[in-house]
């Protein structure tokens, strides 16, 4: 795991620029630091720059810039398979000078161009020069889980695993996008992708996932996606051979990613997602489960009588980590600051408390459940699409209505989400999602017209394309950016079990009337995990979620705290402070208000920072 960074062009990076980049990088890889040019000849360079968290083969043989005859790469990220990727490689004539996964994906990338990457799992974000040819190849992972930002200008590109070291690269910071800002507070984090991979900066934008970027000698791009998930369901297959399947890919990516050199931490909550990654590590791949767990006495969040079952079930070694109150504001300060972006909800707040906690005792990778919901389902919303997709069944849709209203019915706070006939006379309607809005465009100066809600069609299956679109824009891009900065904070690698491409391909396989039974959500999950993860979670219809009130970490009685949110701040050129002391005046927040004064305070001390 690494920062990478570096520039393609006519107008090369200084010294100083460079080593500003190396420094503002230092937290993604505190072991090593390296760069290198390439001249490209017709007046242009090359410049690749890492910094070196020590994962896989601990040695300096493994230290990038990694140079293999004429390529030479920088790479973030994890190649999983990279024993059996070896083991090809070496029964056509490659030797290897170390033991790293880096060398195997330079090595397969030499031997099989750009065919490798269908062999690859793992995680990625690399740039590959080639001194054959003079190109620069830049590249993402399926998924996205390693981040590439892209700033086209200075006679180049300039790319960098955080807009620090773009900004490092250029000399400069570039112009916040307030348009952006504004989408963020009014209709929420879910929204931020649907579109395109605009950051929070004119200028700046996110390389897509499973995409390369190809810059040739004379400095023109060519760009293809390579990958792409696809509902293609099996209508013949069983729900047996649905739960066999999803049962040996998990264990099977489970394995995969519990490889390294160092020791691994799980992130633990009392759901089914993180549970059955730590009792598949446990009882199946016999590792030493070290799991860490946010302790909120919210009741609506407090997980910990389910962790403690489970903890007793599985002989778990487990670390409880405490919801820190104290310094809300000068903490968030810190972590938006090293976002370069505001904090897209409180959930990530606590998450980067939970990093720390993993930190502190000294783990450089952590194990979390991303994606689960987004595969094999998991939202209150799924299970009204899933009712509305089996409605042509009816037997099978009476049934389900009763369990619903039984089991997920008494849980559902959103007031949209409580009608299990919704989709049906409503499919298109989103508003669940943007809850609100057009109040919270009244809190804004400009009058700040709300975008309609905008997703892709992917299928004729309405809760399969729902999933689509949250596994490609509205979800799962924005935890994976997010994961991928609080890990990185505290020079941390986080690893997700459920972003594996044959788990993925296979769950989209799955027919819709599989994924819920009797009230569950993820049934397929349940039940491939039976007799390995504990009754008590598998059994569980209420989804927690990993979340806190906002009041739970701002005194908003506090006169000193209200003073600082109300303080002079470029954040009121785009808000009403009169609307935020109305606001502040509240108690007992709803809950989409709680997520809107965060969003605010998130904003805030982002505009503050930039202007800094």
């Amino acid at each position: 795991m690494c920062g990478i960074a570096g520039y393609v062009g006519t107008r090369p990076r200084g010294d100083d620029a460079v080593a500003r980049c190396l420094e503002v990088l230092h937290q993604r890889g505190p072991d090593f630091a390296g760069a290198v040019a390439h001249d490209l000849g017709r007046d242009r360079i090359a410049q690749l720059l890492s910094t070196r968290l020590d994962i896989i083969d601990l040695t300096e043989r493994a230290n990038q810039p990694l140079r293999v005859d004429s390529k030479t790469i920088v790479y973030n990220g994890e190649l999983y398979n990279y024993r059996e990727l070896r083991a090809d490689l070496e029964r056509e004539g490659e030797r290897f000078a170390s033991d790293s996964d880096t060398e195997v994906l330079v090595r397969a990338l030499a031997r099989w161009g750009e065919d490798a990457l269908d062999r690859c799992e793992g995680m990625w974000a690399f740039a590959l020069h080639d001194k054959d040819d003079g190109s620069v190849t830049l590249c993402r992972d399926r998924f996205g889980e390693k981040p590439l930002w892209i700033h086209r200008g200075d006679g180049g590109i300039v790319f960098a695993s955080e807009p620090k070291g773009v900004f490092a690269l250029l000399g400069r910071p570039l112009e916040p996008d307030l348009d952006q800002v504004r989408r963020y507070l009014v209709t929420g984090y879910r929204t931020l992708w649907t579109d395109d991979d605009r950051s929070f900066f004119h200028g700046l934008e996110l390389l897509p996932a499973a995409t390369v970027l190809r810059i040739d000698a004379d400095g023109r791009e060519t760009q293809r996606r390579y990958w792409a998930p696809s509902f293609e369901p099996d209508d013949e297959m069983s729900y047996d051979d649905a739960v066999f399947g999803v049962r040996e890919r998990v264990l099977r990516s489970v394995e995969l990613r519990l490889r390294a050199d160092v020791p691994v931490a799980f992130c633990m909550s009392g759901g089914v997602d993180s549970t059955s990654l730590i009792a598949a590590a446990k009882r199946v791949c016999g590792y030493d489960v070290h799991g860490f767990t946010v302790v909120n006495e919210d009741p609506r969040y407090d997980e910990r009588e389910a962790v403690a079952g489970t903890v007793a079930a599985l002989g778990l070694r487990h670390t409880a980590v405490p919801l820190e109150h104290v310094g809300f504001l000068r903490r968030m300060r810190d972590l938006v600051r090293y976002h370069d972006a505001p904090v897209a909800t409180i959930s990530y707040y606590v998450h980067w408390q939970l990093m720390e906690g993993i930190a502190s005792d000294g783990y450089r990778v952590s194990v979390s459940g991303t994606a689960a919901d987004e595969i094999l389902s998991g939202y209150y919303d799924h299970h009204l699409a899933y009712l509305a997709q089996v409605r042509a069944l009816p037997e099978l849709h009476a049934s389900s209505v009763a369990a619903w209203e039984r089991q997920i019915r008494p849980f559902v706070r959103n007031p949209h989400l409580g009608d299990p006939e919704l989709f049906v006379r409503e499919p298109g309607f989103r508003g669940y999602i943007v809850l609100d809005a057009d109040v919270f465009a009244g809190f804004l100066v400009d009058g700040y017209q709300p975008e309609p809600f905008r997703e892709r069609t992917y299928a004729d299956d309405l809760l399969r394309s729902r999933m689509l679109n949250e596994l490609r824009h509205e979800t799962v891009p924005v935890i994976l950016l997010e994961d991928d900065l609080n890990s990185m904070y505290w020079s941390v690698e986080n690893r997700s079990p459920y972003l594996d491409r044959p788990l993925t391909e296979f769950a989209y396989r799955i027919p819709t009337r599989h994924l819920v039974r009797d009230g569950r959500a993820k049934a397929v999950l349940r039940d491939a995990m039976r007799g390995i993860a504990p009754d008590h979670v598998l059994d569980e219809a209420r989804k927690v979620g990993f979340n806190a009130p906002i009041e739970a970490l701002l005194d908003l009685d506090d006169s000193t705290v209200r003073a600082e949110l109300l303080a002079d701040s470029p954040i009121f050129d785009v808000v009403r402070r009169e609307r935020i002391e109305e606001l502040l005046d509240e108690r007992g927040f709803a809950n989409s208000r709680s997520k809107f004064l965060f969003s605010f305070v998130s904003s805030k001390l982002f505009l503050e920072e930039v202007a800094a």
